[in-house]
Formats: C-alpha cells, sequence, structure tokens
C-alpha cells in the first residue's frame, strides 16, 4: 500500500510545504481529497497474452525532475502521476509487449507517490513489480545508442514533472524522430506531451505539426490549480500554448478522459484517461503485430 504522508482532503487550499527543499510545496490536502480518489477505473485488461513474439518492447521515458520551478519562485514538488504512468503499461504489459524505463540523465524517475490510489490493489502490484526500473532506469542517449529497432512504441507518462526537462532535451527529439520515420507509436498523456515539444528543436516546422492531440488543459494550470492549491503558483510554461506554438492541434479544453488517435499519436487528457490509453494503445498496437 501507498507510503503517502502528504495530507489528503481537508479544506485546506494552502500547498504542503515539501521538508525536503526549501521553498517547495505538495499540494494542498483540500485539492488531494479533490483529485486522488482511493481507485482507479482500471477493471481488467482485454488483450491478455495477445502477443507473444518477444521481440516487440515499448521504451518509458519518464522524468527525472522532482521539482518544477514555478512563475513566483516557488518549487512544485513533482513528478509522473503514477496511475498516469501504471494505467496504459498495465495494459500495454499484460498484452505480451515488454517495457524499457529510461531518463534523460539516467537518474530514477521521480514520481508523485502523493498520487497513488490508497485502495488500488492493482495499482500497487504495478508499482511495485516496475519499481526496480524506475530506481534504476537506463540513460536515454545510451538506449539510442544501442538502437531503437525493437521498440514499437515510446511511451511517455504525464504528471507536471514532465514539464522540466524533456520539451528541450535533444535526445528526447531523437527518439521522437525514430518513431515518425519508422512507423512506430508515440504514446502520452496529461502532461507528457510537453515532450513532443521537442520534436521541433532547432528547425520549424515540427515534424509533428498538424497532428492532433489531447493534452491536460491550460484552462486548469491557471485557473482551479492554482486557486485550490494544486500548484503553488502559476506555471513556468503553459502546455497547449507550447504544443500550438509547435503547429499541433489541441483537441479538448476541457479534462474529461478524453483519448485521441492521429496516425501513429497516441494520447490523453488526465488521469481519468489513464485507463481508457491504456486500452486504446493495446488495441492498437496487438493490432499492428497481428498484421505484420
Amino acid at each position: 500500500m501507498s507510503d503517502l504522508t502528504v495530507p489528503r482532503g481537508g479544506d485546506s487550499t494552502q500547498p504542503t510545504p515539501d521538508p525536503a527543499e526549501r521553498d517547495a510545496y505538495f499540494p494542498s490536502p483540500y485539492s488531494l481529497g479533490q483529485y486522488v480518489p482511493p481507485r482507479t477505473d482500471f477493471d481488467g485488461v482485454q488483450h491478455e497474452g495477445a502477443y507473444t513474439g518477444g521481440r516487440w518492447r515499448i521504451l518509458v521515458i519518464g522524468t527525472d525532475e522532482r521539482y518544477l520551478p514555478m512563475a513566483n519562485g516557488r518549487l512544485f514538488s513533482t513528478g509522473n502521476h503514477p496511475v498516469e504512468t501504471l494505467l496504459p503499461l498495465m495494459h500495454l504489459q499484460a498484452a505480451g509487449f515488454a517495457v524499457d524505463v529510461a531518463t534523460v540523465s539516467g537518474n530514477p524517475v521521480k514520481l508523485e507517490h502523493w498520487a497513488t490510489p490508497s485502495d488500488d490493489e492493482a495499482v500497487h502490484r504495478a508499482l511495485d513489480a516496475l519499481l526496480p526500473q524506475f530506481r534504476a532506469p537506463r540513460r536515454l542517449a545510451d538506449v539510442i545508442a544501442e538502437g531503437l529497432d525493437d521498440h514499437l512504441a515510446v511511451f511517455i507518462p504525464g504528471g507536471h514533472g514532465a514539464m522540466q526537462g524533456l520539451h528541450d532535451a535533444p535526445d528526447v527529439r531523437a527518439v521522437l524522430d525514430h518513431a515518425l520515420a519508422h512507423d512506430r507509436f508515440v504514446v502520452t498523456l496529461c502532461h507528457g506531451p510537453a515532450a513532443l515539444v521537442a520534436a521541433g528543436l532547432q528547425r520549424d516546422p515540427s515534424p509533428l505539426a498538424g497532428y492532433e492531440v489531447c493534452a491536460f488543459p491550460d484552462a486548469l494550470d491557471t485557473g482551479a490549480n492554482v486557486d485550490i492549491g494544486y500548484i503553488p503558483g502559476e506555471m513556468p510554461w503553459l502546455l497547449a500554448e507550447g504544443l500550438r506554438a509547435q503547429g499541433l492541434v489541441v483537441v479538448n479544453d476541457d479534462m474529461a478522459g478524453h483519448v485521441h488517435h492521429d496516425r501513429h499519436l497516441i494520447t490523453g487528457d488526465s488521469p481519468l484517461a489513464a485507463d481508457a490509453l491504456g486500452r486504446l494503445a493495446a488495441d492498437v498496437l496487438v493490432e499492428r503485430v497481428a498484421t505484420g
């Protein structure tokens, strides 16, 4: 079960200080009470053991950044959201795809453990199984150097931590380039699509210009998330705004569990979309290996 120590629930909308770092904050107790239910909507998988070929793998690019500097100088104690990370992987692994975990630096994946649903045993089992890889991931440059030919998809989980260190990483651009050039898939959700900005580094237009994407809505990060203390200040940059600046088409303006599939890009809007995104990605990848 979760070792969560951040207060959850109650009336306080003041972000909770993170004692590990000066001017750093977890979400407020009220916001966690609103945003972190005790269970997810995961109720099983549809493609158990569908792929048995043994070749195809999923490359997971996690964030190695714990703190996101906000516009007011405060630090948001963040990382990858566990539900957004684990539910899609539960579907993909159950379908038969092996997983390789990497970060840009090779340092451990940072997770928002305060967002782990307290009473969801399936999520806790998945976290326990993947935790060794999260704590000792590959360095992304090393994965690229060894070759990406056996990776059918790259999965970039969400969480506000994905807004730091991925959108401006040349190695992330290299992975996206390979996916686009070799008919591979890119799966991401919530704030994970921040990594798609890397496709446009030092070139115009971005090769992803014109692609449709679901992403976390800017209206929440400029409004409710500040008002209820989920984040400790205004964002350093806005996700949908940054994607549109690269020519991508953001198809949602709310958070309702939307998922979207445009060519080889599979996206979702939030933790509410994590299970549906996993189902959709498994559907698409299983069909792909079945048809060669």
